[in-house]
């Protein structure tokens, strides 16, 4: 090795190594600092745990006219059942889905509010928000009451319960997700604990 290439190699360690060590020097000095992460414990990663399906009968829609820049309706809600590994139950008429939809892609935001009653007797209530979303196709064919496949358009809730004491109180203290299906009579709720 010429003097030449001894210089250029030395000054490439040199250069390599000032890079290196300071690199290492700044992970050094940021790996010896507590994370709070670290302070406060793991966190756990969440999964999904299927509870129950509810099926929502729904009646006539109601077209409320354009509110706010969005085109408003109330669809009653008149009954129907839920059954699953932890509940089971009927759902009560009288509640319904508070609808707006917004003009031109037709996403439509879903506020749902309605009592079931279990198999014990116990009145729980549901307040069920969340969107319902597709391609402008695919939501025309929703909006004129066809029967769509589920996995053609994105529907997805938050439910919230309210069930006194006894056996159902775990749906007070958990978290939930639903997919949901619109159905032309009828909505189909599938709902998990998030764990």
């Amino acid at each position: 090795m010429g003097e030449g290439q001894r210089l250029s190699a030395k000054h490439s360690e040199v250069t390599l190594s000032g890079v290196d060590r300071r690199t290492l020097l700044g992970a050094a000095a940021l790996a010896s600092l507590p994370s709070k992460a670290a302070s406060q414990g793991r966190y756990p990663e969440p999964g999904l745990t299927f509870v129950f399906e509810a099926e929502v009968l729904l009646g006539p829609i109601q077209e409320m006219g354009v509110v706010d820049g969005m085109r408003r309706r109330i669809v009653p809600i008149s009954g129907g059942s839920v059954a699953g590994p932890r509940l089971k139950a009927t759902i009560l008429p009288g509640g319904a889905d508070w609808q707006g939809v917004r003009p031109g892609d037709g996403l439509t935001r879903v506020h749902a509010r309605y009592w079931m009653k279990a198999e014990d007797g116990a009145v729980i209530g549901i307040d069920n928000s969340g969107i319902r979303r597709a391609s402008a196709a695919v939501m025309r064919r929703l909006m004129m009451g066809q029967d769509v496949a589920p996995d053609d358009y994105y529907f997805r809730t938050v439910p919230f319960f309210e069930a006194g004491e006894g056996p159902h109180q775990w749906l007070n203290e958990t978290m939930f997700v639903c997919v949901g299906a619109r159905k032309p009579d009828r909505a189909i709720i599938r709902i998990y604990a998030v764990t």
